[in-house]
């Protein structure tokens, strides 16, 4: 058992709804809330309260979906992340998250010292003591609160949430049933009415956000729980809802009791409307230090989960930031982390501007939650069922509301918050190497849409007037000879497709099925490491044959037929070359063109000159030879290289040949430039192979045509005679190919 499923505390759901309700319930409420009614007006107001629950809704449900779907461990929301879009990807978030959470505590604490200010003025007054700096206030508050944390820990902080919850209760009520001497009867109620400041909507809104992002508070304390999947969903849909509802009488009474201009002057409005003026200072200190209360739980957990995961390049902090009580596993470590950034933002006194960077991190993470919900129902995963569902066109507006928020808000710090995260997580990726895997709900998602891709292509229109070459390859010789792979490697670079199948010989068993998947282990490491295109699998058959049949009858990866089959053979040991022979009138009637490699010793990293020799024998092939040229020349091995042309014709047909050329070049548009067209004379008595053999020793690859009649009438013997070249390429087209 893991050190994150040890027994603990074991709370139910009230910690969750607690948890999150005191946090929207906040800072902002007491502070700020006024100020949005007089600045945009009651509709503006229920306006920025109904598109920032078009976030937090989508997300709580988002999390209460997923969490009943998966054991929800210690980490809250970086475990949610982690485990559904991998752990790089994920502690980039979560790194973000934690520092959002920590930062958010030297936040609140400073919220909580302006509840001060009655006090502040009663002693300025009555006694003559003036404190003006509120860190006097703001750091021995986050001191006491960490000793009390560190040593009381979580089960102090519930405790002391159910009074400030309490507190928080009671001032609401207090706020509910006060009135003013400022009357607006119904008729004459301005929903509109507001004074004009210097904030526009969306900046009002930015002010407004952070007090409706408390909703995920209680998921912090999912290694906590007792029931996981029945507190997180039940705690934190509830209070979202509740929240809203809360947040729009508040409106409403904050705009029938107070003029504009007050609402927007007087940060304590709420206490001149309420029954029992100081109940509202009380109140803010509650729901501040409650917020701060939060923050402080739940934070040192995300660190604690970040370190389990050995996140972090060295494993001595690992192993110190997420070690844990022996008791209980409670976060000693990480919480003094946690308590250390938070003294270092509190004793800045303003931070205004890293709170914004806060709610940046805070909209990135519940935009990350939608997405992995929409790609939960896309991914179409069998295992995925979840006991509470969500829609997924419901997570998929959350996820595109939290997209156009965090730019609406601030483009500047949504640039800044991104960065910071995509930095996080190269750096994670470069220590974190074997974690770099695509997550499950990636390849879902991949999955389905290749899918749905592959059926569409098959229902399309199949009379294409464009060519492309779908090649597949069997071979026995995968890791002996490498240059059947290589050629499909260039070809499925960026024109064409490839399959590139591993032949095993034998029976299927037990024992050629594991060498099968070792094999192919193998065969992607390979494909790996070249960084190449080629989908490549095993065949287990009884005999060549057999597999070529097989092959032969195999869909093509881009979701279209294969239209070209390539074998391979070594010059210095052609033993390949009469099993070929044997089974190329099968592959012909099959309708595939058909090319054979006669592949040599000789291979050089930098490619220079691809030769293509056309006979007057080769009408169907010449096309397919230059388009397999020009395709060959997309891969970055053969971006220094050039096509050179080569015909062998009667001196009376010379002039002609090669003006029929340079037309075919210039009307398809190919990178073969005039000077590299070689018209040869055809000579008595001198034979077309020792003609290349003399013209194309140089190249790296050369380019022949052969016709099937040929085959049958000379065997092996046509593919054989090239000694001096390099590899050699024999194409045989079904059919003439049109460049255009």
């Amino acid at each position: 058992m893991s050190e994150l499923q040890k027994p603990k505390s074991k709370f139910g759901t009230l910690p969750v709804f607690f948890t999150a309700i005191s946090t929207i319930l906040g800072a902002v409420m007491f502070l700020r809330f006024g100020y949005a009614v007089g600045s945009v007006g009651f509709l503006g107001t229920l306006a920025i309260v109904f598109i920032g629950h078009l976030v937090t809704v989508p997300t709580s449900m988002s999390i209460a979906e997923i969490a009943t779907n998966q054991k929800v461990e210690g980490g809250g929301e970086y475990y949610i992340i982690s485990r559904s879009f991998g752990i790089n990807i994920g502690a980039a978030i979560g790194v973000a998250l934690y520092l959002s959470q920590a930062i958010s505590v030297a936040f609140y604490v400073i919220a909580f010292a302006e509840a001060f200010d009655p006090v502040l003025a009663w002693l300025a007054d009555a006694h003559g003591i003036y404190i003006t700096d509120k860190r006097m206030i703001s750091v021995p508050a986050i001191l006491l609160l960490s000793i009390l944390m560190l040593t009381k820990g979580a089960d102090l902080g519930m405790k002391a949430l159910y009074g400030v919850v309490f507190t928080l209760f009671v001032s609401l009520v207090m706020f509910f049933m006060g009135s003013t001497d400022y009357q607006m009867q119904g008729e004459s109620f301005d929903m509109l009415a507001h004074v004009t400041t210097n904030d526009d909507f969306f900046m009002v809104f930015a002010i407004i956000f952070p007090a409706f992002t408390g909703m995920t508070a209680g998921v912090g304390l999912s290694g906590d729980l007792k029931d996981p999947k029945k507190a997180i969903p039940l705690g934190t849909v509830s209070a979202t809802l509740i929240g809203m509802v809360i947040y729009l009488f508040i409106a409403y009474k904050l705009a029938t009791n107070a003029s504009p201009e007050d609402l927007v002057s007087d940060s304590l409005v709420m206490s001149k409307i309420a029954l029992w003026g100081p109940i509202i200072p009380i109140g803010l200190a509650a729901a501040t230090i409650s917020s701060a209360l939060g923050s402080i739980m739940v934070a040192p957990r995300t660190l604690q989960a970040l370190a389990m995961d050995k996140i972090f390049p060295s494993g001595g902090l690992n192993a110190f930031l997420s070690k844990g009580k022996k008791k209980n596993n409670e976060p000693v470590n990480s919480t003094l982390v946690t308590v250390g950034i938070a003294l270092f933002f509190v004793a800045m006194g303003d931070i205004n501007s890293v709170a914004k960077v806060i709610s940046m991190f805070f909209m990135v993470t519940y935009g990350a939650i939608c997405t992995i919900s929409f790609f939960q129902h896309f991914a179409a995963d069998p295992s995925y069922r979840p006991a509470f569902r969500s829609k997924w066109f419901i997570s998929l507006l959350g996820a595109v509301m939290c997209l156009f928020l965090v730019f609406k808000m601030d483009a500047a710090y949504a640039f800044f918050s991104l960065a910071i995260m995509v930095l996080i997580y190269l750096g994670l990726s470069r220590f974190n190497k074997e974690k770099a895997g695509m997550a499950n709900i990636f390849q879902g998602v991949i999955f389905q849409l290749i899918r749905q891709i592959q059926v569409f292509i098959q229902k399309a229109d199949k009379d294409d007037q464009t060519w492309r070459p779908s090649v597949i390859c069997i071979s026995g010789d995968a890791f002996e000879r490498p240059a059947a792979f290589e050629l499909m490697r260039w070809i499925s670079h960026r024109y064409g497709f490839g399959t590139y199948l591993h032949f095993i010989k034998g029976y299927f068993s037990k024992e050629t099925s594991e060498q099968s998947r070792s094999e192919l282990e193998r065969l992607i490491r390979v494909a790996d490491i070249s960084d190449s295109n080629v989908y490549v699998d095993t065949m287990v058959s009884p005999s060549y044959t057999s597999a070529i049949a097989q092959c032969l009858q195999l869909p093509s990866v881009s979701g279209k037929e294969n239209n070209m089959i390539l074998f391979e053979f070594s010059k210095a040991n052609p033993v390949n070359l009469g099993l070929i022979m044997e089974n190329y009138s099968m592959v012909r009637t099959s309708g595939f063109d058909t090319c054979i490699l006669a592949s040599s010793d000789r291979g050089l990293e930098v490619k220079t000159e691809i030769h293509i020799w056309i006979t007057p024998s080769d009408f169907n092939n010449s096309n397919l030879m230059i388009l397999l040229g020009y395709v060959i020349l997309g891969h970055p091995q053969w971006k220094k290289a050039e096509i050179k042309i080569s015909t062998i014709v009667n001196k009376s047909d010379m002039e002609e040949e090669k003006d029929e050329l340079l037309e075919l070049i210039k009307s398809g548009r190919l990178p073969i430039s005039a000077n590299n067209i070689n018209i040869i004379e055809r000579e008595e008595g001198r034979s077309i192979k020792e003609s290349i053999n003399e013209y194309s020793r140089d190249a790296d690859l050369t380019i022949v045509g052969f016709r099937s009649e040929a085959v049958k009438q000379r065997g092996e013997e046509l593919f054989m005679g090239f000694e001096d070249v390099g590899d050699v390429l024999f194409v045989n087209s079904t059919h003439s190919k049109e460049i255009k």
